[in-house]
């Protein structure tokens, strides 16, 4: 459909959550700015293009004036009904966060090779993969992260407090390869 009218082309609709996500993106845009100062030096007898903070300077007012202006259209434009929907869907994806945190935090407990299989296996039964087949294919995807991480990277993942409980030749495998 060819627009008739300059304004028809460039209606803007306001899509559910919008307003909310442009005033999260400002609100964050200005605690990055309230932060430069801090989080950045001033270097002497240097031009003030070379300054360290200039060029985060720049993109985060930049970053703050585009947010204003998305927050400032997005409260001009007609409303689409369904903006708590919409946000309540965003805020469902910090699950994921909240597994991801109990995750780390079983890591020095149990160990990296059981946290990792458990992990594997927990977010494939919660996704929606129940099938045994699935569930196995989830197992051996724990298991050969752990292998590649611990063994042929040899990252510095710190042991389980479980593994203290495993026979002495074990517990030495372990520590070093699980």
């Amino acid at each position: 459909m060819i627009a008739k009218t300059l304004q028809d082309m460039f209606k803007r609709y306001r899509r559910p959550g919008d307003v909310v996500f442009a005033l999260a993106f400002l609100v964050f845009a200005v605690f990055l700015l309230t932060q430069l100062g801090e989080q950045t030096k001033v270097v002497k007898r240097t031009k003030w293009f070379a300054q360290p903070g200039f060029w985060p300077m720049v993109s985060l007012w930049a970053m703050a004036i585009f947010a204003f202006l998305h927050w400032l259209s997005s409260a001009m434009s007609d409303r689409i009904p369904g903006r708590w929907p919409e946000v309540a869907f965003w805020f469902r994806s910090l699950e994921y966060v909240v597994y991801f945190l109990v995750y780390v935090a079983v890591v020095p407990l149990l160990g990296y090779l059981p946290s990792t299989v458990l992990f594997a296996v927990f977010l494939a039964v919660r996704t929606g993969f129940r099938s045994p087949g699935a569930i196995g294919l989830a197992a051996a995807f724990g298991i050969a992260v752990t292998v590649i991480f611990r063994a042929f990277l040899q990252v510095k993942i710190p042991a389980g407090a479980a593994y203290e409980y495993l026979p002495e030749s074990v517990r030495a495998f372990a520590l070093t390869y699980l």
